[in-house]
């Protein structure tokens, strides 16, 4: 990879939009795959409308080894050769740019729709394909004994709908093929034509178990485009909040585990557990879920005196609560039987596939946005990366586990050490053609913002990239080779997000 290939870019440290490199398409392609044949994974790759017939694709990557982020783009027409030939992981973006943007990747390997929508960010001039070409086709396995089975969109559960189809032999699975899109709002063209006040209550929606981390991303987004500095204080307060989101989610998940092994004494006190910390969040908030909290300059409620008291008071009974739990579940053997050895995603896929979050880091890979492209508080209080090496779902229940101890500690650290000063400082007008990647480490793994500005200082294009959309395949990619009546629990090891992939 040549020095002028990539601008170098830095989390929340906006650039030009004149400076980053235009390369000729045959030129781009090579510099991708070059880039992550080296070690470099994509972290956002997105189109933005230049005129009637011309469209911009943006490339961000990153070298998570080095602490690197990087940016490029070229021109293209309505059809360009696929970069997927030649670069894996950009297979699944350009899906979304076909179907988001209505250009035509020649050659991608599998050009099927991502999420069954209309284009909304495609250049004015353009001959959009019929609705018809945009029907998902499911992949099939023939063979003697060989059958199929579909399960959903719609659950026996109250969860989000999601389809999922399996090639089986006898109870083996031979391939699993997953189809989403069924809760595909329109968030990024809304970001684009919301003004800031309601803008944030539409980030703090792309997830719903996610509020913190992603009203967090896209303020920091926001803020280096207004050259905001929010408080030491204001700071803290926010890792506090987003450390929260990330208890509330790893125990109610490792309360769930233990439900779909049927064990239910862990499976209650977990669940227990995590209304301890959404009270938490409510606490300093006024939401269970974080709600209303993070917005551009800070933050918009402090925690007084008291309030901190009480809370490290909960916070220390919590720990002391979670740990015998913990131990009952790691402990019991009928429980370990079940997750040993079960969907197993090598560290081999995660690089290939630039997985992230808890996925990579239960593959020993050691993927964290706090700590390879630290931001906030995170640049002074560093949490230790915590990893397996099976890939199993039991390294993806002991990494939970052991973010929960550290995030106990810099909870309980941070309250008692809070920074003086105010929580919210004025976040400005935006500055004009410029561009911003603010990345943030949610409980699910790393969230992407990029935020490009027009010549007026208006939200030109708003790119988002939650951590499900890198790792839905991971899913795919765990199963073959179990048995159906395990996919429920491999399922949850992941606990993906489907609104969050279907933005």
């Amino acid at each position: 990879m040549s020095a002028p290939a990539l601008l170098s870019v830095y989390n929340r440290r906006c650039v030009d939009v004149s400076d980053i490199p235009v390369h000729e398409a045959e030129k781009f392609a090579s510099t991708l795959a070059t880039s992550v044949a080296a070690g470099w994974r994509i972290i956002s790759l997105f189109g933005v409308p230049e005129d009637s017939q011309i469209l911009r694709i943006c490339a961000v990557v990153a070298n998570d080894d080095r602490a690197q982020l990087g940016v490029a783009c070229t021109l293209v027409g309505q059809e360009y050769s696929a970069l997927s030939i030649s670069c894996h992981q950009a297979a699944r973006f350009e899906r979304e740019i076909a179907e988001q943007c209505g250009a035509i990747p020649k050659g991608h390997p599998s050009p099927k729709p991502l999420r069954r929508h209309s284009p909304d960010h495609a250049p004015g001039g353009w001959a959009l394909r019929p609705k018809e070409q945009e029907v998902f086709s499911f992949d099939v396995v023939h063979g003697d004994e060989v059958h199929e089975v579909a399960v959903g969109p719609v659950h026996a559960g109250i969860i989000e709908p999601g389809h999922f189809r399996f090639q089986a032999y006898g109870e083996e699975i031979l391939s699993l093929e997953i189809m989403l899109g069924y809760q595909h709002r329109g968030v990024e063209r809304l970001l684009e034509r919301s003004e800031r006040g309601r803008a944030v209550l539409i980030a703090e929606s792309i997830a719903g178990d996610t509020v913190i981390g992603h009203a967090s991303a896209f303020c920091g987004a926001i803020e280096a485009l207004a050259r905001s500095h929010k408080t030491p204080r204001g700071q803290t307060i926010r890792g506090i909040a987003l450390e929260l989101e990330r208890l509330a989610n790893h125990i109610g998940d490792l309360g769930a585990l233990s439900s779909d092994a049927a064990y239910q004494p862990s499976a209650a006190y977990f669940g227990r557990l995590r209304g301890e910390c959404l009270n938490l969040l409510m606490t300093i908030s006024g939401n269970r879920y974080g709600r209303g909290l993070i917005r551009p300059g800070g933050v918009l409620f402090d925690i007084p005196p008291a309030m901190v008291s009480e809370a490290v008071r909960r916070v220390e009974r919590l720990r002391d609560d979670v740990r015998p739990v913990a131990q009952l579940l790691f402990e019991t053997s009928s429980v370990q039987s079940r997750f040993d050895g079960v969907g197993v995603v090598s560290a081999e896929q995660c690089r290939a596939n630039g997985y992230v979050g808890l996925v990579a880091r239960s593959s020993e890979v050691p993927r964290d946005v706090r700590h390879d492209f630290a931001y906030g508080v995170y640049r002074y209080a560093q949490i230790p990366v915590a990893t397996a090496w099976s890939g199993d779902v039991y390294a993806r229940a002991l990494v939970r586990w052991l973010e929960i101890q550290r995030s106990i500690e810099f909870v309980l650290e941070q309250l008692s050490a809070l920074p003086h000063g105010e929580v919210r400082v004025d976040c400005g007008a935006l500055r004009p053609s410029e561009l911003v990647v603010a990345l943030e480490e949610g409980w699910r793994g790393e969230i992407a913002h990029v935020v490009m500005t027009d010549a007026a200082g208006s939200v030109r294009r708003h790119k988002v990239v939650d951590p499900s959309f890198h790792n839905w395949s991971a899913v795919s990619a765990a199963m073959p080779g179990n048995q159906i009546s395990d996919f429920p629990l491999c399922n949850k090891s992941f606990n993906l997000s489907y609104a969050g992939h279907d933005l």
